[in-house]
């Protein structure tokens, strides 16, 4: 059957062309889904991925970052961690 657009397409291409494109967006949808968190934790934890544990300077930079410590406590502690005797 020839209509204005040319031969056409039968009910079945239409079937496989939408099945096609939500495939295509839901795969790129489910990427960008995984990836987001992935690259935007390392960010959060001080540049630790996941599966990675946090050096214990880093930790101490975090609670100083949180208030949780003071400057003073917080080189104390550096220091200690360093090596350096304490004063």
């Amino acid at each position: 059957m020839m209509n204005w657009y040319g031969a056409g397409m039968s009910g079945w291409g239409y079937l496989l062309m939408i099945a096609n494109t939500l495939l295509f967006w839901g795969l790129l949808v489910a990427g960008v889904v995984v990836l987001v968190p992935y690259f935007g934790s390392a960010s959060r934890h001080g540049g630790v991925r996941p599966g990675q544990s946090a050096t214990p300077e880093q930790i101490l930079a975090e609670r100083f970052a949180r208030g949780e410590i003071d400057e003073d406590e917080y080189r104390r502690r550096l220091a200690v961690l360093r090596g350096a005797p304490s004063a």
